[in-house]
C-alpha cells in the first residue's frame, strides 16, 4: 500500500510559479513511477508529467519547457516545477503511484486545485 498526499496548489497569476509536492509512505515507494495528472471542469484527465528516475522521466507536450518533475527517494517525495503558468493550466492536479509498464495507477492523492488568472 502506498498514501499519496498532495500540496503546493493555489493561485497565481498568468506566468507566475508554483511548486507541487506529493509525499508518498508505504512500502517500496522507490520502486514506482510517481507522476501526475490534471483534470479542468468539463475536459477529460490529462497526463501532465511522471517519473520513474532521473534517467525515466516523461512531461506531456502541453507543458514542455515549462514544467519540471523530479523526485527525492530519501524523502519519498516528488515534486513538480511549475513555471510560465497560463490559464489553461488551471485544473486539479493528480498525484499518482504506479508499477513501471502499468497501464493505470495502482495509488491516487487527493488532488489539488491549481488555478491561473489574472
Amino acid at each position: 500500500q502506498v498514501q499519496l498526499v498532495e500540496s503546493g496548489g493555489g493561485s497565481v497569476q498568468p506566468g507566475g510559479s508554483l511548486r507541487l509536492s506529493c509525499a508518498a509512505s508505504g512500502s517500496r515507494v522507490s520502486m514506482y513511477v510517481l507522476g501526475w495528472y490534471r483534470q479542468a471542469a468539463g475536459k477529460e484527465r490529462e497526463q501532465v508529467a511522471s517519473i520513474y528516475n532521473r534517467a525515466a522521466s516523461q512531461v506531456a507536450d502541453a507543458v514542455k519547457g515549462r514544467f519540471t518533475i523530479s523526485r527525492d527517494d530519501a524523502r519519498n517525495v516528488a515534486y513538480l516545477q511549475m513555471n510560465s503558468l497560463k490559464p489553461e493550466d488551471t485544473a486539479i492536479y493528480f498525484c499518482y503511484a504506479k508499477f513501471r509498464g502499468a497501464a493505470e495507477a495502482s495509488y491516487w492523492g487527493q488532488g489539488t486545485q491549481v488555478t491561473v488568472s489574472s
